[in-house]
């Protein structure tokens, strides 16, 4: 069974750059991969607050965060 592995980001270059670098190289056979853009999907960043992340980019598996550098806090993404 695959764990799922959830991508948060903004669009800025470091989110771009992580996507890149973090996201794209997790194994296809153990993670599903879901990038979420919340500059396009601003309606997730409650989401994304609830599982934790602080800032982005973050990648969630497992219900754990990893904090990847520093683009731009979450509070900045709020409408």
């Amino acid at each position: 069974m695959k764990s799922t592995a959830l991508f948060y980001h903004a669009g800025c270059p470091v989110c771009v750059d992580a996507e890149r670098q973090v996201a794209q190289a997790l194994d296809p056979a153990r993670f599903q991969v879901e990038i979420v853009h919340l500059g396009e999907a601003p309606a997730r960043v409650a989401e994304a607050e609830s599982a934790g992340v602080q800032s982005v980019p973050a990648l969630v598996i497992d219900g754990n965060v990893y904090h990847i550098n520093f683009g731009a806090p979450l509070s900045a993404l709020k409408g």
